[in-house]
This record gives structure tokens, C-alpha cells and sequence, in this order.
């Protein structure tokens, strides 16, 4: 099978190790942890995001045990559904 043809590529990874909150979020290696996608683009399709979030009794997304965006593998997922809802 072919790889997708952002795979390897320098604009679907970036890390910013000099960030006070790096790493955000645990359960990925440093060395693995994508920071592109800080603020998930996905946030906006609620619980179709595809990832693992929590709603809270007010309603508010809860995030932060997501790892979705930030694995490099994940890069085709979240631009694939960009502008869905």
C-alpha cells in the first residue's frame, strides 16, 4: 500500500519543545508529540470528532485526555474532516 502523500513530509509536523505546556497532553512519546494541531480543528463537530472527549455537566468539551491530533499518524484524519459537521 502506498503512503499518503503528506506521510514524512515537513508541514503535517511540528513541535514547539520550547512551549511551557509541552507536552500537553501524556500518553504520546516527546519525540512523537505533533504540535500542529494545538488547538484541535476538530473541537467544532462536538461528538463527532472522532476522538475520546468528555462533556461536562455544563455542556464545555473536555479535551484534555485527547491525544487524536497530536499523533503524527493522525494528520490525514483531522484534514480529511476539516469542514465537516
Amino acid at each position: 500500500m502506498d503512503e499518503p502523500y503528506w506521510k514524512g513530509k515537513h508541514f503535517s509536523f511540528f513541535q514547539n519543545k520550547e512551549c511551557e505546556f509541552f507536552p500537553c497532553h501524556k500518553g504520546i512519546d516527546r519525540e512523537q508529540f505533533n504540535c500542529l494541531f494545538c488547538y484541535c480543528p476538530l473541537y467544532a463537530l462536538g461528538e463527532k470528532c472522532g476522538g475520546n472527549p468528555v462533556f461536562l455537566e455544563n455542556g464545555i468539551k473536555d479535551c484534555s485526555c485527547c491525544i487524536l491530533p497530536h499523533k503524527p499518524d493522525n494528520y490525514g484524519y483531522v484534514t480529511e474532516h476539516l469542514g465537516q459537521n
